[in-house]
């Protein structure tokens, strides 16, 4: 294969991956809505909470779309905005008292498509190819600047 046909062929997976909707069509939350939750929640448990510009950043898209999924979300009584007590500037965005019931139903859903997809393509074949893209992720880190490195 010429390098080009391998950077064309790269650019169409990763885009077949992304298009990829592991919720059914009736479901609540929309793939980047489920990754802001999870991000949200994976603070909460922490003990802290997430301000936009943060989930911005661990999201890899804009600000402005962080704004407008919030305010999405704030409207299906999903997520808040809270102001920080210390920084009138600074707003948290917090989960709603049923956000984590939404988020746990996906989840379940979630991974009972992985799991058929496991069965169906088999454990072994799996984990060698998470093993190969966390590889190919790594040397893509080392020939490539990454975005974390650029701020």
């Amino acid at each position: 294969m010429e390098i080009n046909e391998y950077l064309v062929s790269f650019f169409n997976i990763v885009r077949e991956i992304e298009s990829i909707n592991m919720f059914e069509q009736k479901s609540k939350l929309s793939g980047t809505e489920f990754r802001m939750l999870r991000e949200i929640i994976l603070e909460r448990e922490k003990g802290k909470d997430i301000i936009s510009s943060e989930l911005s950043r661990r999201l890899g898209i804009t600000r402005s779309a962080v704004s407008q999924i919030v305010t999405k979300l704030e409207k299906k009584n999903i997520v808040k905005r809270t102001a920080s007590d210390t920084d009138r500037k600074i707003a948290y965005v917090r989960l709603s008292d049923h956000a984590l019931a939404l988020f746990s139903e996906q989840c379940d859903h979630a991974n009972r498509v992985i799991s058929q997809v496991v069965q169906i393509y088999g454990e072994d074949k799996m984990n060698e190819l998470v093993a190969a893209c966390k590889e190919l992720s790594r040397v893509f880190g080392i020939v490539c600047e990454r975005k974390e490195n650029k701020k």
